[in-house]
């Protein structure tokens, strides 16, 4: 696996803890929610926390924080597993939930109110948050704010019992209705919720709070440095003082500058409503940012590993363009992916003067970046197809691939000139196009030295197998999804950028006949158009569907003019 980056202001903390002592290790923790599919924003936490455990030759910690059964299944716990072992870090037996934790996470509560820095409140949720105050102004004290700790305790104690129904109260925390920081006034760190817990079942009818919860599961973790997206950052002083008040251990809240990503939502609940309102295939649609939507469109692990590592480690917030997450499989798949011919709208090119009935076996080259890779052989015959964006019947200015009278490369074989154009009768549309082929151009050069502008990707006709391709586009039309078109109708909101040409389906392909043979996950590279991945979840339904990973970086001019 890959090193980390260049040294980042979190490694710098780590250093000055481990140099000073504060810390004689390093430990981490991946701690996500399983209310939604990982996507690849997790990737950049799950790199850098188990990324920071191995250069520091400490531990990282996988832990569902679950504390909202109303949003959390196991079917979520699952896939997170699958993500984080298949983008290849471990665990080491080290998997918790916060759930392990909910008699200490109790135990703490009655310990904070025991203290009197708790206290029950029946006021309810509306009547809470308007007495929040603002920035400005200071928050108003709940007139329950003054109970005793036995009272207190008292009315705890039956809210776990379920004497009260759910939003009757709440425990909260006595800080400051005067903080300046507005999540230290009072926040909440109990409620009762009437929800079967995926792990716990109906044990329990009060849940912690998730800022409550989180610090507690840390300490009792032994977590050293717990490394938090930014938006975490303004909750860092409650994470301290819930700690303190509690006289327990308390590792170093770090905050780092979360990703976005260009044309991509990374919002969970809206990721959610994608797939609640069927606008994608599911969780792992090959469109979506989800690592499992990244694994089935054919990204590999070390693509994604190796993105992490070229965004680095920030403390502002910015916008990635998808490029270099496109980037990184593009230069692992150059390196690593065969490749093959494939046509994907296919126009029958018969080549007049070629032998009738006759087939001869070319040798192909497997991959120009990999010499161990050695050649195929692909069939050539008298009935060849072609890429229909190939033939032009009158070209326009500096397109140099086929046309009447023109002669170009067929890739691996020979050169070809157009003689003839048949035409549909009723609608006009080139059926087919006439050629002779020079036999002294066999492999594709000249022996009179005499030069071509094109080379074309072609199949045989009569060797050739029929596939669907799937073409991926970007999800989004706009950069940032969440800013509206000035045009945008009322109401509207991130749904209107949706791109309607985000998937084409198309399924008459024509492919070289050896990836017939191929198993499920296999990459290659058709030549000229990019590279694809045979999909394993349609492949157990018994269709061979290849997904578009991402297309070649060359425009059509780049690649015409290297003679491709």
């Amino acid at each position: 696996m890959e090193n980390t980056p260049a040294k980042n202001f979190i490694t710098e903390i780590i250093d000055e803890h481990l140099r000073t002592g504060r810390f004689t290790k390093v430990h981490t923790r991946f701690p996500p929610e399983p209310n939604g599919y990982l996507h690849i924003g997790h990737a950049k936490s799950i790199c850098l926390n188990f990324g920071l455990a191995r250069d520091y030759d400490g531990l990282c910690n996988l832990r569902m924080d679950d504390t909202n059964p109303e949003k959390e299944e196991s079917e979520y716990v699952s896939s997170i597993i699958e993500d984080v072992k298949w983008l290849g870090f471990d665990w080491g037996g080290r998997l918790f939930y916060a759930s392990d934790y909910f008699d200490k996470i109790y135990e703490c509560a009655e310990k904070l109110i025991a203290a009197g820095k708790a206290y029950v409140d029946d006021q309810d949720a509306d009547c809470i948050r308007e007495c929040r105050g603002t920035l400005t102004e200071p928050g108003k004290e709940s007139p329950y704010r003054g109970r005793t700790p036995e009272e207190n305790l008292k009315l705890f104690r039956k809210m776990r019992a379920g004497e009260f129904p759910d939003g009757a109260c709440v425990l909260r925390a006595k800080i400051d209705m005067a903080s300046p920081h507005i999540v230290m006034r009072d926040p909440v760190i109990y409620r009762i919720r009437r929800e079967h817990h995926h792990r716990t079942g109906d044990k329990w009818c009060i849940y912690p709070m998730y800022d409550f919860a989180h610090c507690i599961s840390d300490s009792l973790e032994g977590i050293t440095h717990s490394i938090c997206t930014l938006e975490f950052e303004n909750n860092r002083p409650l994470y301290d003082w819930f700690l303190e008040a509690l006289g327990a251990y308390r590792p170093q809240q770090i905050e780092f500058a979360r990703l976005n990503l260009s044309n991509t939502v990374l919002s969970k609940r809206k990721l959610l409503q994608l797939v609640k309102e069927d606008r994608v295939d599911g969780w792992n649609d090959p469109r979506m940012p989800t690592i499992s939507g990244l694994r089935r469109r054919g990204y590999t692990p070390g693509a994604i590993r190796s993105f992490c590592a070229s965004i680095g480690v920030a403390k502002m917030d910015s916008i990635v363009d998808i490029n270099v997450l496109e980037n990184s499989i593009r230069d692992e798949l150059n390196k690593t992916a065969p490749r093959r011919m494939g046509v994907l709208r296919p126009l029958k090119v018969v080549i007049t003067n070629y032998p009738e009935g006759n087939t001869e076996e070319l040798d192909a080259v497997n991959n120009p970046e990999d010499a161990a890779s050695g050649t195929r052989k692909v069939p050539f015959g008298r009935e060849l197809y072609i890429e229909r964006d190939d033939f032009r019947e009158v070209p326009p200015p500096k397109f140099y691939r086929l046309s009447p009278g023109r002669e170009v490369r067929l890739r691996y074989a020979y050169f070809i000139t157009c003689n003839e154009v048949v035409k549909d009768p009723h609608t006009g549309e080139v059926m087919e196009v006439r050629c002779t082929y020079d036999p002294a151009t066999k492999g594709g050069d000249s022996p009179d030295g005499r030069k071509v502008k094109a080379t074309l990707h072609w199949v045989s006709a009569k060797d050739a197998i029929s596939a669907e391709v799937r073409l991926y586009d970007i999800l989004f039309t706009a950069r940032n999804p969440n800013e509206l078109p000035k045009d945008h109708p009322a109401g509207a909101d991130y749904m209107v950028n949706l791109n309607p040409a985000s998937l084409e389906i198309l399924t008459d392909c024509k492919l070289e006949p050896g990836l017939g043979n191929e198993k499920p996950g296999a990459r290659f590279q058709f030549e000229r158009l990019g590279y694809f991945y045979l999909d394993p979840v349609f492949y157990k339904e018994g269709k061979k569907v290849f997904n578009r990973v991402v297309s070649l970086k060359d425009t059509w001019a780049k690649v015409e003019k290297k003679g491709y």
